[in-house]
């Protein structure tokens, strides 16, 4: 869901932490979209320990940064292990999956054109 244009003009008008726009919700994933462009997306996610994203692919390359906590990736098979503060590109069309290890917070940028 795109956020509404309150909501937009909040972000664009203050400063904020972007580690504290939700939090952990028991057995829950919760997602807030911050930019939705023909061009590409911005979305928040944060993670409950646990809970995580089956394997699925996008035709887009996405960049995933992880602002806290920590998660398995899987990309083609390979899993990879991501602690606060690190980042990696998921490629375009290749199959990833998402897993809580402990509970974490992301950013997810998907470059559509």
């Amino acid at each position: 869901m795109a956020p509404s244009k309150k909501q937009t003009d909040m972000l664009v008008t203050q400063a904020m932490r972007i580690v504290n726009l939700a939090d952990y919700q028991k057995d829950s994933i919760v997602s807030r979209t911050l930019i939705d462009k023909n061009t590409g997306t911005v979305t928040f996610f944060a993670f409950d320990e646990g809970q995580g994203l089956s394997e699925h692919t996008a035709p887009f390359d996405a960049l995933l940064y992880l602002l806290d906590g920590e998660a398995e990736i899987s990309i083609s098979g390979k899993p990879l292990s991501l602690k606060q503060g690190e980042m990696i590109i998921m490629p375009a069309n290749e199959p990833h999956a998402l897993k809580a290890v402990k509970q974490f917070k992301m950013i997810l940028t998907m470059i559509k054109s």
